[in-house]
């Protein structure tokens, strides 16, 4: 363990595969004491150097174990294809990070909590809305869709569609051949990326864009699982204590507000930040901007404290 850091370089499995992670401890760890812990996702293709290792890291400087890993598929950890955002997969790694940290002698088993950034808290919400081993969440700018929404996203009806045919031509394919077809992960200039635009998170290397991410690989066969997942229902069967924090310059802030409403808790609060940037822009500041993401913490520090 590096103690200047803090770190931990840990594994556990998550249905038979190896995930790697990053386990952030407070300032002056004692391993004769237990503490609250939480898990950290951040949004869709990432890995854990980016958001989720910012939040973690400043987690555990609020008195946390904090937990930022690698989905299987993606950075140090295995996955049978490479670059493959399969939502199902990562909901049941959250779990699999769930009974690593009831594992860890460290961790107080009733206060383990999971805090999801942009789409990370799709798979955040789902999983808690499953597993009661969850004892409270919180949720950063989160990213929640259904049917309606990626049509807004992605050139409409017809435009999604498309990219669910070209999903299941891919799927075929790599099982037929062993083959996987790849897209840039963000362009400026590629169409076809999976994000196409000038979102300077994740093209700056000061940011986002850090030699741990791959740019250029998004399994086309992601679109069709992405696009057809809908977490919008899972809110009625949320029975966890809920924090949201979002604004109207994030992605999709109705979406938020609904799926806040809808949740079976009584204990919930949303937090909405004020902001002059249009939507989506400020989404991007809760991934590494001070105000945003220190704003965040200080929210989520005391809901989980709450726990």
């Amino acid at each position: 363990m590096n103690q200047e850091s803090k770190v931990e370089k840990i594994d556990f499995l998550s249905e038979g595969e190896k995930i790697v992670g990053n386990l952030y401890l407070p300032e002056n760890y004692d391993s004769s004491k237990q503490y609250p812990a939480v898990i950290v996702s951040g949004s869709w293709t990432t890995v854990k150097e980016q958001m989720a290792g910012l939040y973690a890291k400043k987690l555990s400087e609020q008195g946390f174990i904090a937990l930022a890993f690698d989905f299987r598929n993606f950075g140090e950890s295995e996955g049978k294809i490479p670059f493959y955002e399969n939502p199902q997969q990562k909901v049941a790694d959250i779990k699999s990070a769930v009974s690593f940290l009831q594992a860890h002698a460290n961790v107080n088993n009733e206060k383990i909590g999971a805090l999801g950034i942009c789409a990370g808290s799709m798979y955040t919400l789902i999983a808690a809305s499953e597993d009661n081993r969850i004892k409270s969440v919180v949720t950063a700018a989160s990213w929640l869709h259904d049917a309606e929404a990626v049509k807004m996203f992605y050139a409409g009806e017809q435009g999604v569609s498309a990219k669910i045919r070209q999903a299941q031509k891919a799927k075929q394919k790599f099982q037929k051949t062993g083959e996987i077809d790849y897209i840039p992960s963000i362009s400026t200039t590629d169409e076809s990326a999976a994000m196409f635009g000038p979102y300077d998170y994740y093209l700056n290397p000061e940011r986002g864009a850090v030699s741990q991410w791959s740019n250029d690989k998004f399994a086309v066969m992601s679109w069709e699982d992405w696009l057809t997942l809908d977490p919008m229902p899972s809110a009625k069967s949320l029975n966890t204590p809920t924090l949201m924090i979002h604004s109207d310059g994030a992605v999709l802030p109705e979406y938020t507000k609904k799926y806040f409403a809808n949740i079976a808790s009584d204990e919930k609060e949303l937090h909405w930040m004020e902001t002059d940037l249009q939507s989506p822009f400020h989404q991007f500041n809760f991934y590494d901007q001070p105000d945003e993401v220190n704003e965040s913490i200080e929210k989520a520090t005391k809901w989980f404290n709450k726990m």
